[in-house]
Protein backbone atom coordinates (compact mmCIF):
# COMPACT_ATOMS: atom_id res chain seq x y z
CA UNK A 1 0.00 0.00 0.00
CA UNK A 2 2.84 2.39 0.79
CA UNK A 3 4.27 1.76 -2.67
CA UNK A 4 0.94 2.58 -4.31
CA UNK A 5 0.61 5.82 -2.31
CA UNK A 6 4.18 6.75 -3.23
CA UNK A 7 3.38 6.24 -6.91
CA UNK A 8 0.25 8.39 -6.60
CA UNK A 9 2.31 11.13 -4.93
CA UNK A 10 4.85 10.91 -7.76
CA UNK A 11 2.01 11.17 -10.28
CA UNK A 12 0.54 14.25 -8.62
CA UNK A 13 3.95 15.92 -8.54
CA UNK A 14 4.43 15.12 -12.23
CA UNK A 15 1.00 16.62 -12.84
CA UNK A 16 2.33 19.94 -11.53
CA UNK A 17 4.59 20.30 -14.57
CA UNK A 18 1.79 19.27 -16.92
CA UNK A 19 -0.50 21.82 -15.26
CA UNK A 20 1.71 24.80 -16.11
CA UNK A 21 2.19 23.74 -19.73
CA UNK A 22 -1.49 22.84 -20.19
CA UNK A 23 -2.74 26.10 -18.68
CA UNK A 24 -0.81 28.04 -21.31
CA UNK A 25 -2.08 25.83 -24.13
CA UNK A 26 -5.71 25.97 -23.03
CA UNK A 27 -5.57 29.74 -22.44
CA UNK A 28 -4.46 30.30 -26.03
CA UNK A 29 -7.16 28.04 -27.42
CA UNK A 30 -9.86 29.31 -25.06
CA UNK A 31 -9.36 32.94 -26.09
CA UNK A 32 -7.79 32.95 -29.56
CA UNK A 33 -9.40 29.68 -30.71
CA UNK A 34 -6.14 28.53 -32.27
CA UNK A 35 -4.46 25.22 -31.49
CA UNK A 36 -0.81 26.20 -31.00
CA UNK A 37 1.33 23.37 -32.35
CA UNK A 38 4.46 25.42 -31.62
CA UNK A 39 3.83 25.28 -27.87
CA UNK A 40 6.46 22.57 -27.38
CA UNK A 41 9.07 24.48 -29.33
CA UNK A 42 8.47 27.57 -27.19
CA UNK A 43 9.09 25.35 -24.16
CA UNK A 44 12.28 24.10 -25.78
CA UNK A 45 13.47 27.64 -26.51
CA UNK A 46 12.73 28.58 -22.90
CA UNK A 47 14.73 25.62 -21.58
CA UNK A 48 17.71 26.57 -23.78
CA UNK A 49 17.56 30.14 -22.47
CA UNK A 50 17.40 28.91 -18.87
CA UNK A 51 20.33 26.58 -19.52
CA UNK A 52 22.42 29.39 -21.03
CA UNK A 53 21.67 31.69 -18.07
CA UNK A 54 22.67 28.95 -15.62
CA UNK A 55 25.80 27.95 -17.55
CA UNK A 56 27.05 31.45 -18.33
CA UNK A 57 26.27 33.20 -15.06
CA UNK A 58 26.45 30.28 -12.65
CA UNK A 59 23.01 30.91 -11.20
CA UNK A 60 20.23 28.44 -10.50
CA UNK A 61 17.68 28.00 -13.32
CA UNK A 62 14.97 29.29 -11.00
CA UNK A 63 16.72 32.69 -11.20
CA UNK A 64 16.16 32.69 -14.96
CA UNK A 65 12.49 31.84 -14.67
CA UNK A 66 11.13 35.41 -14.63
CA UNK A 67 13.24 36.93 -17.45
CA UNK A 68 12.64 33.89 -19.66
CA UNK A 69 8.88 34.13 -19.05
CA UNK A 70 8.95 37.83 -19.99
CA UNK A 71 10.94 37.13 -23.18
CA UNK A 72 8.57 34.33 -24.17
CA UNK A 73 5.57 36.56 -23.46
CA UNK A 74 6.98 39.05 -25.98
CA UNK A 75 7.78 36.28 -28.46
CA UNK A 76 4.28 34.85 -28.13
CA UNK A 77 2.63 38.25 -28.55
CA UNK A 78 4.74 38.95 -31.65
CA UNK A 79 3.86 35.53 -33.08
CA UNK A 80 0.18 36.31 -32.61
CA UNK A 81 0.45 39.79 -34.12
CA UNK A 82 2.68 38.85 -37.04
CA UNK A 83 1.55 35.35 -38.00
CA UNK A 84 -1.75 34.34 -36.40
CA UNK A 85 -3.60 37.67 -36.56
CA UNK A 86 -3.63 37.92 -40.37
CA UNK A 87 -5.06 34.38 -40.52
CA UNK A 88 -7.84 34.65 -37.92
CA UNK A 89 -10.55 34.77 -40.57
CA UNK A 90 -8.98 31.97 -42.60
CA UNK A 91 -9.93 28.32 -42.33
CA UNK A 92 -8.81 26.55 -39.18
CA UNK A 93 -6.46 24.25 -41.03
CA UNK A 94 -4.58 27.30 -42.36
CA UNK A 95 -4.04 28.53 -38.78
CA UNK A 96 -2.85 25.06 -37.77
CA UNK A 97 -0.38 24.96 -40.66
CA UNK A 98 0.92 28.37 -39.56
CA UNK A 99 1.68 27.15 -36.03
CA UNK A 100 3.23 23.97 -37.45
CA UNK A 101 5.42 26.23 -39.60
CA UNK A 102 6.51 28.21 -36.53
CA UNK A 103 7.24 24.91 -34.79
CA UNK A 104 9.39 23.70 -37.68
CA UNK A 105 11.33 26.98 -37.86
CA UNK A 106 12.10 27.03 -34.12
CA UNK A 107 13.10 23.35 -34.11
CA UNK A 108 15.49 23.77 -37.02
CA UNK A 109 16.93 26.97 -35.58
CA UNK A 110 17.73 25.06 -32.40
CA UNK A 111 19.39 22.31 -34.43
CA UNK A 112 21.49 24.84 -36.35
CA UNK A 113 22.57 26.76 -33.23
CA UNK A 114 22.94 23.98 -30.67
CA UNK A 115 23.10 20.84 -32.75
CA UNK A 116 21.55 17.59 -31.54
CA UNK A 117 23.64 17.55 -28.35
CA UNK A 118 22.02 17.08 -24.96
CA UNK A 119 22.70 19.76 -22.34
CA UNK A 120 21.92 19.81 -18.66
CA UNK A 121 21.89 22.79 -16.31
CA UNK A 122 24.82 22.50 -13.86
CA UNK A 123 22.76 22.44 -10.64
CA UNK A 124 22.02 20.12 -7.76
CA UNK A 125 19.16 21.98 -6.07
CA UNK A 126 15.94 20.51 -7.40
CA UNK A 127 17.26 16.97 -7.88
CA UNK A 128 17.56 16.01 -4.21
CA UNK A 129 14.77 14.29 -2.28
CA UNK A 130 13.02 15.04 0.98
CA UNK A 131 11.34 12.43 3.16
CA UNK A 132 7.92 12.91 4.72
CA UNK A 133 7.31 9.87 6.88
CA UNK A 134 7.68 6.77 4.71
CA UNK A 135 7.29 8.78 1.52
CA UNK A 136 9.90 10.57 -0.58
CA UNK A 137 9.51 13.59 -2.86
CA UNK A 138 11.96 15.15 -5.30
CA UNK A 139 12.34 18.80 -4.32
CA UNK A 140 12.21 20.06 -7.90
CA UNK A 141 8.95 18.22 -8.56
CA UNK A 142 7.49 19.48 -5.29
CA UNK A 143 8.37 23.09 -6.16
CA UNK A 144 6.89 22.63 -9.64
CA UNK A 145 3.70 21.17 -8.17
CA UNK A 146 3.24 24.02 -5.69
CA UNK A 147 3.94 26.69 -8.32
CA UNK A 148 1.68 24.94 -10.83
CA UNK A 149 -1.31 24.96 -8.48
CA UNK A 150 -0.51 28.52 -7.37
CA UNK A 151 -0.48 29.67 -10.99
CA UNK A 152 -3.83 27.98 -11.59
CA UNK A 153 -5.35 29.84 -8.61
CA UNK A 154 -3.77 33.15 -9.65
CA UNK A 155 -4.98 32.72 -13.22
CA UNK A 156 -8.50 32.02 -11.96
CA UNK A 157 -8.43 35.17 -9.82
CA UNK A 158 -6.96 37.17 -12.70
CA UNK A 159 -9.69 36.00 -15.09
CA UNK A 160 -12.49 36.85 -12.63
CA UNK A 161 -11.24 39.85 -10.62
CA UNK A 162 -9.48 42.10 -13.16
CA UNK A 163 -10.71 44.13 -16.11
CA UNK A 164 -8.20 42.48 -18.45
CA UNK A 165 -9.22 39.03 -17.23
CA UNK A 166 -12.88 39.80 -17.84
CA UNK A 167 -11.94 41.11 -21.28
CA UNK A 168 -10.19 37.80 -22.01
CA UNK A 169 -13.29 35.90 -20.93
CA UNK A 170 -15.55 38.17 -22.98
CA UNK A 171 -13.50 37.62 -26.12
CA UNK A 172 -13.45 33.87 -25.44
CA UNK A 173 -17.25 33.85 -25.24
CA UNK A 174 -18.03 36.08 -28.24
CA UNK A 175 -15.42 38.28 -29.86
CA UNK A 176 -17.89 40.37 -31.85
CA UNK A 177 -19.99 41.17 -28.80
CA UNK A 178 -16.79 42.01 -26.91
CA UNK A 179 -15.88 44.45 -29.69
CA UNK A 180 -19.25 46.19 -29.29
CA UNK A 181 -18.51 46.54 -25.56
CA UNK A 182 -15.31 48.48 -26.36
CA UNK A 183 -12.79 45.64 -25.97
CA UNK A 184 -9.76 45.84 -28.27
CA UNK A 185 -9.96 42.23 -29.45
CA UNK A 186 -6.66 42.22 -31.34
CA UNK A 187 -4.74 43.37 -28.26
CA UNK A 188 -6.54 40.80 -26.11
CA UNK A 189 -5.54 38.07 -28.56
CA UNK A 190 -1.89 39.16 -28.37
CA UNK A 191 -1.99 39.25 -24.56
CA UNK A 192 -3.64 35.82 -24.37
CA UNK A 193 -1.07 34.29 -26.73
CA UNK A 194 1.73 36.01 -24.83
CA UNK A 195 0.45 34.80 -21.45
CA UNK A 196 0.06 31.26 -22.74
CA UNK A 197 3.63 31.31 -24.03
CA UNK A 198 4.92 32.87 -20.80
CA UNK A 199 3.54 29.85 -18.94
CA UNK A 200 5.95 27.57 -20.81
CA UNK A 201 8.73 30.03 -19.90
CA UNK A 202 7.88 29.44 -16.25
CA UNK A 203 7.73 25.70 -16.90
CA UNK A 204 11.15 25.86 -18.60
CA UNK A 205 12.77 27.35 -15.49
CA UNK A 206 11.17 24.71 -13.27
CA UNK A 207 11.95 21.76 -15.54
CA UNK A 208 15.56 22.69 -16.36
CA UNK A 209 17.00 21.28 -13.08
CA UNK A 210 15.12 18.02 -13.62
CA UNK A 211 15.42 17.30 -17.35
CA UNK A 212 18.12 17.70 -20.02
CA UNK A 213 17.52 20.10 -22.89
CA UNK A 214 17.73 19.16 -26.58
CA UNK A 215 15.83 20.28 -29.71
CA UNK A 216 12.89 17.90 -29.34
CA UNK A 217 12.53 18.14 -25.54
CA UNK A 218 9.22 19.99 -25.82
CA UNK A 219 7.56 17.31 -27.93
CA UNK A 220 6.99 14.80 -25.12
CA UNK A 221 5.55 17.32 -22.69
CA UNK A 222 3.31 19.04 -25.22
CA UNK A 223 1.93 15.86 -26.78
CA UNK A 224 0.83 14.93 -23.28
CA UNK A 225 -0.48 18.48 -22.76
CA UNK A 226 -2.67 18.13 -25.87
CA UNK A 227 -4.17 14.98 -24.38
CA UNK A 228 -4.76 16.84 -21.10
CA UNK A 229 -6.48 19.91 -22.57
CA UNK A 230 -8.79 17.78 -24.75
CA UNK A 231 -9.44 15.42 -21.84
CA UNK A 232 -10.30 18.29 -19.51
CA UNK A 233 -12.23 20.20 -22.17
CA UNK A 234 -10.69 22.54 -24.73
CA UNK A 235 -10.57 26.02 -23.23
CA UNK A 236 -11.30 24.88 -19.66
CA UNK A 237 -8.78 26.04 -17.07
CA UNK A 238 -10.27 23.72 -14.45
CA UNK A 239 -10.10 20.84 -16.90
CA UNK A 240 -6.42 21.54 -17.56
CA UNK A 241 -5.63 21.15 -13.85
CA UNK A 242 -7.81 18.07 -13.34
CA UNK A 243 -6.54 16.45 -16.54
CA UNK A 244 -2.93 17.11 -15.55
CA UNK A 245 -3.36 15.32 -12.23
CA UNK A 246 -5.21 12.40 -13.83
CA UNK A 247 -2.60 11.91 -16.56
CA UNK A 248 0.25 12.35 -14.08
CA UNK A 249 -1.10 9.57 -11.85
CA UNK A 250 -1.92 7.29 -14.79
CA UNK A 251 1.55 7.92 -16.25
CA UNK A 252 3.27 6.89 -13.03
CA UNK A 253 1.06 3.88 -12.22
CA UNK A 254 1.13 2.52 -15.77
CA UNK A 255 4.90 3.01 -16.02
CA UNK A 256 5.42 0.94 -12.86
CA UNK A 257 2.73 -1.72 -13.02
CA UNK A 258 2.60 -2.29 -16.79
CA UNK A 259 5.70 -1.04 -18.61
CA UNK A 260 7.40 2.34 -19.08
CA UNK A 261 7.13 1.98 -22.86
CA UNK A 262 3.38 1.38 -22.70
CA UNK A 263 2.27 4.16 -20.35
CA UNK A 264 1.35 6.44 -23.26
CA UNK A 265 -0.86 3.66 -24.65
CA UNK A 266 -2.68 3.46 -21.32
CA UNK A 267 -3.48 7.14 -20.93
CA UNK A 268 -4.32 7.55 -24.61
CA UNK A 269 -6.76 4.66 -24.15
CA UNK A 270 -8.33 6.38 -21.12
CA UNK A 271 -8.37 9.61 -23.10
CA UNK A 272 -10.32 7.97 -25.94
CA UNK A 273 -12.72 6.28 -23.53
CA UNK A 274 -13.57 9.55 -21.78
CA UNK A 275 -14.07 11.30 -25.12
CA UNK A 276 -16.50 8.55 -26.17
CA UNK A 277 -18.46 9.04 -22.94
CA UNK A 278 -18.01 12.84 -22.77
CA UNK A 279 -17.11 14.23 -26.23
CA UNK A 280 -16.57 17.74 -24.83
CA UNK A 281 -14.14 16.52 -22.17
CA UNK A 282 -14.55 16.55 -18.42
CA UNK A 283 -15.35 20.26 -18.09
CA UNK A 284 -16.79 21.15 -21.49
CA UNK A 285 -15.73 24.25 -23.39
CA UNK A 286 -15.09 27.76 -22.13
CA UNK A 287 -12.54 29.83 -20.24
CA UNK A 288 -13.72 29.93 -16.63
Amino acid sequence: MELFIQLVINGLLLGGAYTIISLGLTLIFGVVRVVNFAHGEFLMIGMYMVYLIAAQFGVHPYAGLVPVAIILFALGALTQKGIIQPLLNADQHIQIFATVGVSTILLNLALVIFGANVYRAPVELGTSAIDVGPFSMVTGQLVTFVIGLSLAVLLHLFMHRTYLGRALRAVAQHRYAATLMGVNVNNVYAIAFGLGTAFVGIAAGLLAPQYPVFPTVGTYFVLTAFVIVVLGGLGSLYGAVAGSMIIGIVDTLAGFYIAPDLKEVVYFGIFLLILVLRPNGLFGVGTE
